[in-house]
């Protein structure tokens, strides 16, 4: 696949064009391209698989909410002109995908979430970390993964590089509180879209009793478990991950098939 990452007006995103069902990908707060590898190469040909990067460190400090996140998620897919997406987010993505679903059900296929957040989530706990604090940051984000190993120098280094940055740091924390305060817990049984749910069994960041309780809330989900697993299930595990997924999209498509 491309990677390359296009620029249209606000937007930057990459696009594989692999097939006729598009599926988009929503990173979380600290989240970018590499979290989404293993599906990007898995399912590039065979779906349209978009990830466009949002906004969370460029907008106006003012701006800044998840509100805005989702806002920019719909005018992308209104200006790619997409009829129906499947939606899939991590983390922070998967709770901006849950409100993109609310506002929009008519345009969601259906909902992927994997360690989403919405209803809890224990990131970095009630104060941001010192900037400066390199080894505070390699253990939040070691943590993040029940195999520490996955947690690469690359991947701390970005994460360093962005409490390092005020404004960026600044950003972060605003985007954090907006996600507290949008608790979709009274709101997600209006979701009707067909929901899997895929979520790492150690994860500490959304525990497993958060998925469960997603799958309680959400009438038509399916909720899987992926063991000796953490927060990004699709990095840790990408082979497990994929094939719930694959098999998920498939039987779906079938389904509407022989409607």
């Amino acid at each position: 696949m491309n990677t390359e990452i296009i620029e249209e007006g606000k937007f930057q995103y990459i696009e594989s064009k692999g097939g006729d069902e598009n599926l988009v990908l929503l990173h979380g707060l600290f989240g970018a391209l590499s979290n989404f590898e293993g599906i990007i190469e898995h399912f590039s040909d065979k779906y349209n698989v978009v990830v466009p990067l949002l906004p969370i460190l460029e907008l106006p400090l003012k701006e800044v909410s998840v509100s805005a996140l989702v806002d920019h998620v719909h005018d992308f897919i209104e200006f790619k002109g997409y009829d129906k997406v499947h939606v899939l987010g991590n983390s922070l993505g998967g709770h901006i995908g849950l409100l993109y679903v609310l506002a929009h059900p008519e345009k969601v296929s259906s909902v992927i979430l994997t360690g989403s957040s919405g209803l809890f989530e224990s990131a970095f706990g009630s104060s941001f970390p010192k900037r400066g604090n390199y080894e505070f940051i390699k253990n939040k984000v070691e943590a993040t993964f029940h195999n520490p190993e996955i947690a690469t120098k690359e991947l701390v280094d970005e994460v360093f590089d962005i409490v390092n940055d005020r404004n960026k740091a600044i950003r972060v924390v605003v985007t954090a509180k907006s996600a507290v305060r949008h608790n979709l817990g009274d709101k997600l049984h209006q979701i009707k879209n067909p929901t899997l749910l895929i979520w790492g069994k150690q994860d500490i960041v959304t525990p497993a009793f958060v998925g469960e309780k997603f799958n309680e809330l959400i009438e038509n989900s399916k909720l899987f478990f992926v063991e000796e697993c953490g927060h990004a299930p699709m990095m840790e595990k990408p082979e497990e991950f994929n094939v719930i997924l694959e098999n998920f999209l498939e039987e779906l498509i079938s389904a509407n098939i022989e409607k």
